[in-house]
């Protein structure tokens, strides 16, 4: 992103921010709202006005005006797979057209078609659109035609298109002559050394391997079970800690691939989530279609040894501080990587880089920086006729 300079040659006056597309704070459902969670009241804390635009059938408390200082309006949805998203965004950029926002963030490819809305109200608007979602296999052949359709407009819906990971921004660059904008998400962790939760589940630090995510087909979770079962010895378990409220058949049939040595535990939250973190032996992130998982990053600020599918841009993440596996051969593959970590002394170096990385290139206070800087540049430009350059 642009480098950072200091505030006081930018700063007049509080900028109104609008943060839309997710299913909102506090968050308990995916990367975009945990990176909202993290960013809102961050900017909230330096005399901002933000507001974040939640999906009440997803985040509940709507009764809940305030949080951490930072407004939020609950907005309804068609909640439907398909429809979720596009209808709680149209309702929320209308909403928010009567807001006079300076700046409207919007989260998500699939909302290109409703970004230009805040636009004709004088707002700046930022685009994140995260990773090529058109290839998850949960969505359907029109839907994925749409999805990959419309990455070709954002550049014309939106000022200025982030992309969180720099694979995704040159791949933008490569195929639509896109200059997306590489700011990627943070990473934080306050450990948990109680053990509450790992006595809920019947499980012994250090003996278990942690996943987290959404239980969809893309997660190729069963790779995982079966990797783990080659690899390590009856006494570790395997702790699968997620959901998804439009995959039930999957869930149910990785349910099926269980048993005694894999514990799932559907969502977990604050001081249960942190506990099973601390306390793990070692995080695997499966997915072939992510661009920069908040999940992983926030295994990485744990001091977690961490193994990742080896795509391009779960290798951006990590560089030299995880171990990756070949996606052409998973199971042998990751089954390797675990049996790598039995290794003490090797854990422990992982783990110590995988902390210092998250320390050096994801750090929330720095990219808080980087966006209130871009928000500002844009913000007093939002009445000019020509598009701010973002070449870095």
């Amino acid at each position: 992103m642009t480098p950072r300079q200091p505030r006081e040659a930018f700063l007049d006056r509080p900028l109104r921010i609008g943060l839309m597309g997710t299913r909102g704070i506090p968050a308990s459902y995916g990367g975009f709202e945990t990176f909202y969670e993290h960013l809102a009241p961050r900017l909230a804390a330096r005399g901002h006005h933000v507001a974040v635009y939640n999906r009440p059938h997803v985040t509940g408390h709507t009764d809940l005006a305030w949080y951490r200082g930072v407004r939020l309006h609950h907005i309804p949805s068609i909640r439907t797979k398909h429809l979720d998203t596009i209808s709680h965004t149209t309702i929320s950029v209308l909403h928010g057209a009567l807001q006079r926002f300076d700046i409207v963030y919007v989260c998500g490819v699939g909302n290109t078609s409703l970004a230009w809305v805040p636009r004709l109200f004088g707002a700046a608007v930022v685009l994140n659109v995260d990773s090529a979602d058109w290839k998850r296999a949960k969505w359907g052949g029109i839907a994925s035609r749409y999805l990959r359709g419309v990455e070709r407009l954002t550049a014309v819906a939106a000022n200025v298109v982030v992309a969180d990971n720099p694979v995704i921004r040159d791949r933008y660059l490569v195929q639509y002559g896109i200059e997306a904008v590489y700011s990627p998400y943070g990473a934080s962790f306050t450990p948990d050394a109680g053990t509450e939760a790992l006595d809920t589940f019947g499980l012994v630090p250090d003996r278990y391997v942690l996943w987290v995510g959404r239980l969809e087909p893309e997660t190729r979770v069963e790779e995982l079970i079966a990797a783990f079962r080659l690899a390590l010895p009856n006494e570790m378990r395997l702790v699968i800690v997620g959901d998804a409220p439009f995959a039930g058949g999957y869930r149910d049939r990785l349910h099926g691939l269980g048993g005694p040595d894999v514990i799932f535990t559907g969502y977990q939250y604050g001081a249960a989530y942190r506990q099973l973190t601390t306390h793990a032996f070692a995080y695997v992130q499966t997915s072939p279609t992510s661009g920069t998982s908040p999940a992983l990053l926030e295994q990485m600020a744990a001091g977690n040894a961490v193994i990742v599918r080896g795509t391009e841009t779960n290798r951006a993440v990590i560089a030299d501080a995880g171990l990756s596996y070949d996606p052409e051969d998973p199971v042998d593959g990751l089954a390797d990587c675990l049996r790598l970590l039995q290794d003490a002394p090797r854990r422990a170096v992982l783990r110590s880089h995988a902390q210092a990385r998250a320390e050096r290139e994801y750090n929330w206070d720095r990219i808080t920086d980087d966006y209130e800087v871009m928000f500002t540049r844009f913000a007093r430009r939002r009445h000019g006729s020509k598009r701010v350059s973002t070449r870095r």
